[in-house]
Parts: C-alpha cells; structure tokens; sequence
C-alpha cells in the first residue's frame, strides 16, 4: 500500500527531499507551497505528484508530512496541526538547522494521532527556491534525526526507510546534541564568515583592486556567507543561545591574538599558530561527527582548453569518481591549479599514483 507524504515548502531542500521521494515506488508525493509558481514549477518538472490548495488539505490526507520551511513556521504548522481532526496517524518530520524550539513545540501536542521525529540534512547550496532542488543534494552527506518525546524506535525506522533515496548518512542525536554541535560548525562560522566579508567590503573603498585579489583562501573561508540572508537570520537567532556564548569566546581569543602582536612575542605566536596546525591537522579524516570529510589531491596543471577534461578523462578511465572539483584561482601556500575531492582515502592514493604516471604534479593536503 503506497504511503502519501506531504512535503510543505517546496524550497531547495523540501524540493531535494521531494525530488529523492519521488524515486520511491511505493510512496505518493504531494507538495504545498505560499509561492503558487513553485508548486507549478514541482509539479511540471517532477518534483511532487501533485500539488494541494493548502496545508490542511495535504495533512489531511497525509502518512507522513515534512515541513521544510523556517523554523518559526514550523512551529505555526504544528500548532495548526494539533488542532485538526486527523483522519488516522500522522508522522512528522522537518529539515531544520536548529531544533530546540520545534522539539519543544512537538513534545507539547496534545493530539494523540501526531509522532514527530525531528531531521536536519546536512546539505545545500548557495542556490535557492525550487528551481535549484537536486534528487542527488543529499547524497553522502550526514541526515540527522532527533527523536521525539513521543515518537517510536519503528517512526525513526520508517523515516530511514523512506528517506533512502537520498543516499545520506542517518544519525541519530539528541536536540541539545544537534543545536551545540550545529553552532560550533556551521551557525557560529557563518556569523564570522560574513564579518569576514564585512570587513573586507570596509577596505574595499580604500583599495578598489583587493576584491580582484580576493581569492584561494579568502574566497574558501567565506563561501558560506553567500547562503540565503533570511534563512540565516532565522537560523541565528533560534540557535542564539548556543551561538552568543561562542561569540564571547571568539571575541576574547582575538583579543588575546592581538595582544600577541602588539606585544610582538615571537615566540608565544610561533606557538600558537603551530599549535592551531597541530590541531588541524590532527583532525580526524574518516566519516566520524556530523560533517564527512573528504580527501584532497591538488593537482598543477596549465591553463589551456581542455587542461580539466583531460585529467577528468583519465580518472574516469580508472574508474575513479570525483566528489568536487575546484579551480584555484589564487594559491597561497598550496601547489596546484586544481583541487580533487574524493569520497575515500583510496581514490585519492590511487589519483596520486595515476596522475604522477602520466606526468603531473600532485600534492595531498590535511
């Protein structure tokens, strides 16, 4: 008997979820959306199956329902849920970056026909909106679910079972888990990431050039502050109970860096750079913690046409599968105009090996 999930916010992830649905045989997918052309947009480009008129239309008919849409309208679709007269069970899940206040929204429903099971697919994109959503987004990256108060060892279960399409990681963790371990590796970094950029835009009148030379290391430590404002902001100040105290300490460890410059203690900075080295490199490089890791080869090649499609080709005759591929525009302290991405520490021995045989240059960094 196919199951009838509806995804509520059809955005580049309740769209990417919707999309890995979709694959699914045994499932019917309906899609809910504010934006009446990103439901037409869904429903043209297959996306959803069909499209509702509203929330409680879709609910109603619903085994399982995905809120894909900022926290505090989460919230708002609990609250209305609760005070439907659901037809049977309903299983619920969301894909948001915080979850505190949606578990505490979810364990507080009082309608007996409602089990909640909190996710957080730990993927995106710098895209946006519907147009953007991709069935493979999701794909070798961490899916995190946070059981709730009410919810049942099978919900989490069937979740993974449907959700299995999307090819992810699934890990199970705690509200208190997710929303620390979130805010020290992606909400806290994002804050510094735009006061990076922030920076960089004060200067940018007294040296009109630097935007040209902002590259290599700068453009990869602020990748994240080109993500969606109102997603951020949203995100922020849900989370801000874990992300004020990381400010305070960020805030006081600069201060001792710049006492260590102006102090001009050779030896205490020395130290402390090498001990940030250390831990860096220290890392570990195998799919443990929230975030997988993937291994790098950088490879020197020229700049001519056809220089990429020429190592791609000879990866592909080894059938050896590229993650990401990046151009290094400016390289600051690392060899290569490439940089490979793999999935294992095998295929990245095995491209050294490869590439060096046909007489590149290839370096691997931590």
């Amino acid at each position: 008997m196919k199951k009838t999930i509806l995804v509520t916010g059809l955005g580049l992830i309740g769209g990417s979820v919707a999309l890995s649905l979709m694959k699914n045989n045994h499932v019917q997918v309906l899609g809910f959306d504010q934006n009446e052309h990103s439901m037409e947009f869904a429903v043209q480009n297959g996306i959803i199956h069909e499209k509702v008129q509203s929330f409680q239309e879709g609910a109603s008919q619903a085994d399982v329902i995905v809120l894909a849409t900022p926290v505090s309208v989460c919230i708002q679709l609990l609250n209305e849920l609760d005070q439907m007269e659901l037809p049977s069970s309903v299983l619920v899940t969301d894909v948001s970056s915080v979850k505190k206040p949606i578990m505490e929204a979810a364990n507080h429903l009082s309608n007996p026909h409602i089990r909640f099971v909190g996710g957080h697919p730990m993927a995106g994109s710098h895209k946006h909106g519907v147009e953007a959503a991709r069935a493979h987004l999701f794909e070798n990256a961490f899916y995190l679910l946070v059981p709730g108060r009410l919810s049942r060892e099978q919900d989490v279960a069937l979740l993974k079972e449907l959700l299995e399409y999307t090819y992810s990681y699934m890990v199970t963790v705690n509200e208190e888990e997710h929303d620390k371990m979130m805010g020290v590796i992606s909400h806290f970094p994002h804050l510094i990431a735009s006061s990076l950029v922030h920076q960089a835009r004060n200067w940018h009148n007294t040296y009109p050039f630097m935007h040209e030379l902002a590259a290599g290391g700068f453009r990869d430590v602020t990748r994240i502050a080109s993500s969606h404002p109102s997603m951020w902001n949203d995100i922020l100040l849900q989370n801000k109970e874990t992300v004020v105290p990381l400010l305070t300490d960020w805030i006081d460890e600069m201060q001792h860096l710049k006492e260590l410059l102006e102090a001009e203690d050779d030896v205490a900075l020395h130290t402390y750079l090498n001990d940030a080295k250390q831990f860096r490199d220290g890392l570990p490089i195998k799919k443990k913690g929230a975030i997988p890791s993937f291994y790098d080869v950088y490879v020197d090649i020229q700049d001519q046409p056809g220089a990429i499609s020429e190592v791609t080709h000879i990866l592909a005759q080894s059938s050896i599968s590229i993650v990401n591929i990046e151009i290094l525009e400016i390289r600051e302290g690392i060899t290569g105009a490439l940089r490979l991405s793999f999935q294992t520490e095998r295929d990245q021995k095995r491209t050294q090996l490869v590439l060096s045989r046909n007489g590149y240059e290839t370096t691997i960094a931590n």
